[in-house]
């Protein structure tokens, strides 16, 4: 409730107070007494009387007296006198039983830190702020306290479809055995029958493998995903077989950008330019008739000179094709696999003070905290959604609908 002005005015005449300073030493003296006071209003419901009030009140329960308590607050440590009851039936709700930290500073470090902020930065801002000293140990321990909720996150439940899956890794530095090792971290994103993107599955494991990515299927699978219409990939080898032996039915889509990339670094610099113009009819035709044929175009002018550039595209074009038979809503949401690459990135800002994590376990805790902030923001469904929908009801049928 906040306080009226003509009591603000009575506090600033009755406290001397001139700065900024005066106010927050004046709050630090006054946090303890509005404690005080709160923890004494709650007891009051407990023998169902106020302090000094019992009068001709019938009960078996009365106060009893005090015990002392040492706090640590944002305004420092102080001693407060918890009030208690004959039978020891009072629960404090403000200040639970066993609480001796109230400042919120285990919030305050897990926040800091999915932000990328280093043990160091953290340390310094908290003394900077709230004179408090943080060691790089302690601050591993308080954000260690979120890993059960990692777990149970990481084997939640999931939905029984989803239209659209993108899958790809990021790789970083861990520390094993008094070794530093490449790890791979496995993002799995979907797309849900409603239109909004959400985060499925992030795990650490040894660098990245078509055997691995099986388990991550596998793993899709046992927390409730029954089918997948679409599976969009980069070019890992083993992939398209991996995906086929947990999801039969799926079709499987090639990123087009990675695909152009590839191409790109068999390209002159000079022709790069014209080449990848000219590449533009192919992944823009209005259909796979049309975009055969601009390939053969492409074939016929480049193909001599940069052979592996187009040979690229004839011998993967079962997996890069299957956008062609769906407008440009549908397409734009599977052709590439940017979406990922652009969650990657929010990775990669806030890991960019760590070059080695102590084990996987610190990486995939990390790695879920910055997902918690990147999911706040994916508020909006994509774009003519309802028509993509439909679109997808009418070639698809019941492996969608049954799950609507």
């Amino acid at each position: 409730m906040a306080v009226a002005k003509e009591q603000i005015r009575q506090i600033i005449s009755g406290n001397n107070i001139n700065s900024v300073a005066d106010i927050y030493t004046l709050l630090k003296d006054s946090f303890k007494d509005i404690l005080q006071e709160l923890m004494e209003a709650e007891l009051d419901a407990t023998p169902g009387y106020e302090k000094n009030h019992k009068g001709d009140l019938q009960t078996d329960n009365k106060r009893n007296g005090h015990s002392t308590k040492n706090l640590k607050s944002q305004y420092g440590e102080f001693q407060i006198d918890v009030p208690g009851d004959r039978n020891g039936e009072f629960e404090p709700k403000l200040i639970p039983k066993y609480q001796r930290d109230i400042s919120g500073i285990e919030e305050k470090v897990i926040s800091l830190y999915a932000r990328g902020m280093s043990t160091r930065d953290i340390h310094d801002q908290l003394q900077a702020l709230y004179g408090i000293e943080l060691s790089a140990e302690m601050v591993s321990k308080i954000t260690d306290k979120i890993l059960p909720q990692v777990k149970e996150w990481q084997s939640r439940p999931l939905n029984p479809v989803y239209p659209f899956v993108f899958m790809d890794c990021i790789h970083y530095k861990v520390r094993e055995d008094g070794r530093i090792l490449s790890r791979a971290a496995y993002v799995v994103l979907g797309v849900t029958v409603e239109g909004y993107k959400d985060i499925l599955s992030i795990t650490a494991g040894a660098n990245e493998t078509s055997k691995f990515w099986l388990g991550m299927l596998n793993d899709l699978k046992n927390r409730g995903v029954k089918d997948v219409l679409f599976f969009c990939v980069d070019g890992l080898p083993g992939f398209k077989e991996a995906i086929q032996a947990v999801y039969p039915q799926a079709e499987i889509q090639r990123c087009v950008i990675h695909m152009l990339r590839n191409s790109f670094k068999y390209v002159n610099y000079n022709d790069l330019k014209k080449f990848s113009s000219d590449f533009k009819e192919v992944y823009n035709a209005p259909n796979e008739t049309a975009a055969l044929t601009e390939l053969e175009n492409m074939k016929e002018k480049w193909g001599k000179k940069y052979p592996y550039a187009i040979s690229n595209w004839e011998n993967n074009w079962e997996d890069v094709s299957s956008f062609f038979q769906f407008s440009n809503d549908i397409r734009r949401i599977m052709y590439t696999t940017n979406i990922i690459e652009g969650l990657n990135r929010q990775y990669r800002k806030v890991t960019k003070t760590k070059s080695v994590f102590p084990s996987d376990s610190a990486l995939e805790k990390m790695l879920y905290l910055a997902s918690e902030n990147v999911v706040k923001k994916w508020t909006q469904r994509y774009r003519n959604w309802d028509q993509v929908l439909n679109q997808l009801i009418v070639l698809y049928g019941e492996r969608l609908t049954a799950y609507l």
